[in-house]
C-alpha cells in the first residue's frame, strides 16, 4: 500500500510518499521512500507582510496541489493527509483558500495547530531515536514558528508554539515580547529538566549540519560549529551564500536566522551541540497514517 502526506509549511511546501509494507516486522522494510517533491511556495512572505495570502500565491497553491494529487494517481497512493502549519493559520484568507483547494483540487487540507504539529514530530521521533531515557528538547524551526518538545523518559511532558520563525525574522514581525516569551520559556525549561539534549529538526538545521560537519557519523553539530558558521554566513550575500555553500535561492536567505534560532535555544537550554536525525513533519504525517492502520488492524483495538 502507498501513502502519502502533504506538508504546507511557512517556506516550502512538501510531497512525500511511502510504500508500507504491512507483512514485514523490519523496520527497514516496513516504509520505504518512493517520491519526494519540495516546492518553495513561501507563503510566510505574504503573511507575515500581508497578513492574507495573495491572488498570485492563492493560483500557485492551487495548481501545485493538482500537480500532488497527479502524482499521487501516478503512485496509487491510497491513503494520504494534507496538513498546514504557520502561515495558513495566520492568514486572514487561510480557510477561503483551503475551500478552494478542496473544491478545484480534491484534496482536503487540515490547518493544524502547533500542539498537534509537535505531537505528530514527537511520536515519529520516539520511535526513530534512542530518546526514550533522559530530557530531550524536540525544536522545530520553520518559517512561522519555532516548535519546542519536551520530552522526559519518552514521554511527551510539554510543548510550546513560539511565533519566532525565518521568514518572520527577515520580515521584522518579531517583537521584543515574543522573543523575551521564548527565552524565559526556554529558560524555564532548562531549570526543571537538566541536562537537556536538543533534536532539531527542518531543512535549515539539516543544510547547516551538512555544510559544517567533517565527521558525517556524528549526527549532531555543535553550539561552536553553529556560532562559527553563522559568522561566515551573516555577512554574505544572498548570491556569495549560493556561490560559497551551493544553496538554493529559497535557502540562502533563511539559513541564516534560523542558525541564529538554533545559537539562542542552545544558549537558554544550557546545551553544547544539536542532534540532527533528520526527521520531518511530511515523515511525521506518513508514518503516523502506517501507525493508525497498523493499530486498526490488531486484534484488540476494538
Amino acid at each position: 500500500m502507498n501513502i502519502a502526506a502533504i506538508d504546507i509549511g511557512s517556506n516550502g511546501a512538501r510531497l512525500l510518499i511511502k510504500s508500507f509494507n504491512k507483512n514485514t516486522t523490519d523496520p527497514s522494510k516496513r516504509l520505504k521512500k518512493l517520491m519526494f517533491v519540495r516546492i518553495p511556495l513561501r507563503l510566510g512572505k505574504d503573511v507575515f507582510t500581508l497578513e492574507r495570502i495573495s491572488k498570485e500565491r492563492e493560483h500557485m497553491m492551487v495548481h501545485m496541489m493538482k500537480g500532488f494529487k497527479q502524482f499521487m494517481k501516478l503512485y496509487q497512493v491510497e491513503r494520504y493527509r494534507a496538513c498546514a502549519t504557520s502561515a495558513m493559520r495566520d492568514a486572514a484568507n487561510g480557510k477561503h483558500v483551503m475551500k478552494k483547494i478542496r473544491r478545484e483540487s480534491g484534496i482536503r487540507l487540515e490547518i493544524i495547530e502547533g500542539a498537534e504539529e509537535a505531537r505528530l514530530l514527537c511520536n515519529n521521533l520516539i520511535e526513530k531515536t534512542d530518546s526514550n531515557q533522559g530530557n530531550f528538547a524536540y525544536i522545530d524551526v520553520g518559517g512561522g514558528s519555532t516548535e519546542v518538545s519536551l520530552l522526559h523518559d519518552g514521554t511527551l511532558a510539554e510543548s510550546h508554539s513560539f511565533n519566532i520563525g525565518t521568514l518572520r525574522l527577515l520580515s521584522g514581525k518579531v517583537t521584543a515580547e515574543e522573543e523575551e516569551e521564548l527565552k524565559q520559556g526556554l529558560t524555564d525549561y532548562a531549570n526543571k529538566y537538566k541536562d537537556i539534549q536538543i533534536i532539531g529538526s527542518g531543512g535549515n538545521i539539516n543544510k547547516l549540519y551538512k555544510i559544517g560537519q567533517t565527521d558525517k557519523k556524528r549526527k549532531e553539530i555543535s553550539l561552536d560549529e553553529l556560532k562559527r558558521l553563522y559568522g561566515i554566513l551573516q555577512p554574505m550575500s544572498i548570491e556569495e551564500r549560493i556561490a560559497a555553500f551551493n544553496l538554493k535561492d529559497d535557502r540562502a536567505d533563511v539559513i541564516v536566522p534560523a542558525a541564529a534560532i538554533f545559537i539562542r535555544v542552545c544558549e537558554y537550554l544550557k546545551a553544547t551541540a544539536v542532534r540532527v536525525p533528520n526527521i520531518s513533519l511530511a515523515d511525521s504525517i506518513v508514518d503516523g497514517l502506517a501507525l493508525s492502520d497498523e493499530q486498526k488492524e490488531r486484534p484488540d483495538s476494538e
